[in-house]
């Protein structure tokens, strides 16, 4: 896949005065054109599997034969017992990199694998697909909007020695190349072109991830991006505290009257609630309430009848649909209510209606509440499954008008 030769990352400052190394030839670092003495510069090609050291002097490689030739001698002298510390059993999914006397050496395995002690320092690689996952981080797309988007990497190392020799922590490395390479990359797009093209996305961004970690000997596997909350729609101002939750499982591949329902919810949320000049209102104190200042409701019984209050021929004409409430309590207790704004001037009131509801929703008394003072999302209550709706969701929508009456 990789067929370029590796790359040396520059480690060094160039215009500091070069001094040869330990066991360096003088006269060989003298000439022009050589680059000896820095470690560096004088790292094996691994990808061509060439593991050839040329910073190496004469005197320190005859060092290095004579004490391996000792501890070659030593070890079958005494190999009873040291046949247990130096034979190493690799499986066939891992491979043994060892350092002898501090130098690289070709990966080593599976099977069995002789390594000398003293003079050797080995090192495993597992070279199997591994995974991780990258938390919803906020990324502020081309359009302006603000989007949490997450991302699930699978990955493996191809080159056990590059793994070793080019970067200490590779996960935690790998992870936070993903997390640039993931906000760099979708900030050059708009919230629709990542709702849409999510899985072409994540292609390319495998592709970005993998010309950064190839000189690490690693290659990735698959980029599948996991999309969370709107925090903030293209062209509005600030995100608002709740719009849905964070994380909801299945939600980025859904379509259809999911995505219809978001594109409403999301797209009123701007104007749901317009800002209102500040009023002074004159009451009479023998005269009851004025009719443009409604309570704001402790209980749903005391709901329903705000709503009876806001019933008009207005809003049947708007609506033209009937809603059965199923309302589950604290205590365990189910109720039903209803709204029929069909026909007349439409009603409201506790039980069952006598025809099919056009749509029936169920939901807890505290979430109701909520959502009619305007606490609670409804797209943020169905998609976290505090709301369920059967029938049309389209019908389900056209509730929104009757809510801004009770938010008034």
């Amino acid at each position: 896949m990789f067929n370029k030769s590796y790359q040396l990352l520059p480690q060094k400052d160039n215009n500091c005065q070069r001094t040869p190394g330990l066991f360096v030839d003088n006269g060989s670092f003298t000439r022009r054109g050589c680059k000896q003495g820095f470690s560096f510069d004088n790292i094996p090609n691994v990808s061509a599997n060439d593991f050839t050291d040329t910073s190496q002097g004469w005197l320190s490689w005859i060092c290095n034969l004579i004490v391996i030739f000792l501890v070659y001698i030593l070890t079958f002298i005494t190999f009873p017992v040291t046949g247990w510390f130096v034979l190493r059993t690799v499986p066939t999914y891992q491979r043994i990199v060892v350092f002898r006397l501090g130098r690289v050496g070709p990966p080593k395995g599976p099977g069995i694998v002789l390594v000398l002690p003293l003079v050797d320092q080995w090192q495993r690689v597992d070279l199997r697909t591994r995974a991780f996952n990258i938390p919803p981080c906020q990324v502020t797309t081309l359009d302006g909007g603000v989007l949490a988007v997450g991302a699930d990497i699978q990955f493996r190392i191809w080159s056990p020695v590059m793994s070793v020799l080019s970067v200490q922590d590779l996960n935690a490395s790998t992870r936070m190349t993903a997390l640039n390479a993931l906000t760099c990359s979708l900030a050059k797009k708009t919230v629709r072109e990542i709702q849409t093209e999510r899985v072409k996305l994540g292609e390319y961004l495998g592709v970005d991830i993998n010309e950064m970690t190839q000189p690490w000997g690693l290659e990735v596997d698959r980029v599948e991006l996991t999309l969370g909350s709107l925090l903030k729609a293209p062209g509005e101002g600030p995100p608002a505290a709740l719009i849905m939750p964070p994380s909801v499982p299945g939600l980025e591949g859904l379509a259809g009257p999911i995505q219809q329902l978001a594109m409403h919810f999301l797209g009123q949320s701007g104007i749901s609630n317009p800002q209102k000049d500040d009023s002074v209102i004159f009451t009479d104190e023998l005269c009851s309430a004025p009719q443009g200042v409604v309570a704001t409701p402790g209980s749903v019984e005391e709901l329903v009848g705000q709503v009876k209050l806001v019933l008009s021929e207005t809003l049947v004409h708007q609506v033209g649909s009937c809603f059965q409430f199923n309302i589950r309590s604290e205590d365990g207790q189910h109720h039903s209510y209803y709204v029929d704004l069909s026909q007349g001037s439409g009603a409201a009131g506790a039980g069952s209606l006598c025809r099919e509801p056009d749509v029936t929703l169920s939901l807890s008394d505290i979430d109701l509440l909520a959502m009619f003072k305007g606490g609670l999302q409804p797209f943020a209550a169905y998609t976290s499954g505090r709301l369920k709706i059967q029938g049309d969701i389209k019908t389900a929508m056209k509730l929104e008008e009757l809510i801004k009456l009770i938010k008034v």
